[in-house]
């Protein structure tokens, strides 16, 4: 089908259910009938454009360029695009991003679909008894077409395009990617000390229950998908939407990120759960993960750095965890400290990892990755993080750093200098006849210990 086909958008004529009630379905490997995007296929994306009224002939028109579901035999990856036009007078260019991202309640809405991540990361999966119903991406454009009409009134048409053919999604997925870069260019010069709101997200909360987003102006979204700006956006015109706005408040860490605001924020939607969160660090009060982000920045003791690896990254990172072991980590909407989803756009903002070190504590990227961001990374570092490409386990990772003479080797040998000072023994052990023994000098570095109770034997 290359040519627009207009259809009836009664979600009661498909051939499964859509609802809420099926937010949060997973559609495991054996249940799997097609997945579309992922983490095996390269071209993968939705995109939602603003046209205007003459560039829709018919509202509820459909076109799929490629093959359709029952045309594969099951079990394939294969690259999938969803590109969706809506226009509307009340309808603002500025609005694409927020009902880009609502794809993912939509198609998570219809029973025997799961949906994943956003923009070009997208990962979708069709269940064998969807096949089995007669599911085709039609229905699958109806659904979107039917609630994004429902839920936004103010679109007065809409047309949806799905491409599945490997050569005609290269060309749309190129001009994707422009979109979002020209989208993420406009909130660079915004700075969260110019603004006293905040604003929340709790779409993926049917996926990690009690995680809530909180986008400043220099923190975006951990998908990537909605800046301040697209959130702002969002809370004016649906004020009872999963975006809405928190009063930054008090400021009561400038270096951390800690604000009052947020901290009422995060106690509200964790249920109490969660009393503080820290905006612009990953080792105290660290901000929750869901499970949609774009890439995730993980703590490596060993050389006391942080790396980073996205979803694109199929291969082990220094320390020999892959991203989706990581991302077990991360994800659900907790609190971990030393694991932290990051919004790629958040690499380029002053307050990226501001209380850690910033790009100084920086020791890992993926070689991709760190090309892609190649601009955010100050000049004077760029050969000083390896990749995969230069490191492949924790020792050669240290010896690189040393080589590189990375800022982080200065952190060694001030935590070195400290741990040479005078170590007092606790009053504990004051009235306790201690062992000799022929060492006179213990050295402890970045070590905590507490204990109850401590017992000493006298050796044979």
């Amino acid at each position: 089908m290359n040519e627009f086909k207009n259809c009836d958008l009664d979600l009661k004529k498909l051939p499964v259910d859509v609802g809420p009630s099926y937010e949060g379905e997973r559609i495991r490997g054996p249940d799997m009938f097609l997945e579309l995007g992922g983490p095996k296929i390269k071209f993968k994306f939705e995109l939602v454009r603003v046209v205007g009224k003459d560039d829709i002939k018919d509202s509820g028109n459909f076109k799929l360029i490629g093959k359709d579901i029952p045309e594969y035999n099951g079990g394939e990856s294969i690259p999938f695009g969803i590109f969706i036009e809506a226009y509307g007078e009340k309808v603002e260019v500025e609005l694409e991003g927020i009902l880009e991202r609502k794809i993912h309640d939509f198609i998570n809405n219809i029973q025997g679909m799961m949906h994943l991540n956003q923009r070009y990361d997208i990962w979708c999966r069709i269940s064998k008894a969807d096949k089995e119903k007669g599911l085709k991406f039609e229905h699958i454009g109806i659904t979107l077409m039917s609630l994004l009409k429902k839920n936004f009134p103010f679109i007065e048409k809409v047309q949806c395009t799905m491409i599945t053919d490997e050569q005609s999604i290269a060309e749309f997925h190129k001009k994707a990617i422009e979109v979002y870069n020209a989208r993420d260019m406009r909130t660079r010069g915004l700075k969260d000390e110019d603004v006293d709101t905040f604003y929340g997200c709790t779409l993926c909360q049917s996926f990690a229950p009690g995680h809530i987003c909180i986008i400043s102006p220099e923190r975006i979204s951990l998908c990537g998908a909605i800046s301040w700006l697209d959130a702002r956006a969002a809370a004016k015109i649906n004020p009872d939407g999963s975006n809405f706005p928190i009063p930054k408040g008090e400021c009561l860490d400038a270096v951390k990120g800690i604000f009052s605001g947020s901290n009422s924020a995060i106690q509200k939607y964790s249920n109490g759960k969660i009393q503080q969160v820290a905006l612009y660090t990953m080792f105290e009060n660290v901000h929750t993960s869901c499970g949609c982000f774009e890439s995730i920045g993980f703590y490596i003791p060993e050389v006391d750095g942080i790396g980073v690896v996205d979803r694109n990254f199929i291969g082990a990172t220094a320390n020999g965890m892959k991203f989706s072991q990581l991302a077990v980590q991360a994800g659900g909407g907790q609190q971990i400290e030393g694991f932290l989803g990051i919004g790629i756009l958040w690499f380029y903002s002053r307050k990226f990892i501001l209380a850690d070190g910033g790009w100084d504590r920086m020791v890992w990227l993926p070689s991709t990755l760190k090309e892609r961001i190649n601009d955010a990374i100050p000049k004077e570092l760029f050969d000083k993080i390896p990749s995969e490409k230069d490191v492949k386990n924790i020792y050669e990772l240290k010896n690189f750093l040393k080589e590189k003479n990375h800022p982080i080797v200065k952190r060694w040998e001030e935590a070195e200098e400290e741990a040479e000072e005078e170590i007092e023994i606790p009053y504990i052990f004051s009235d306790i006849p201690l062992p000799s023994i022929s060492y006179t000098k213990i050295s402890l570095k970045n070590v905590k210990i507490e204990a109850e109770s401590a017992v000493v034997k006298k050796g044979c």
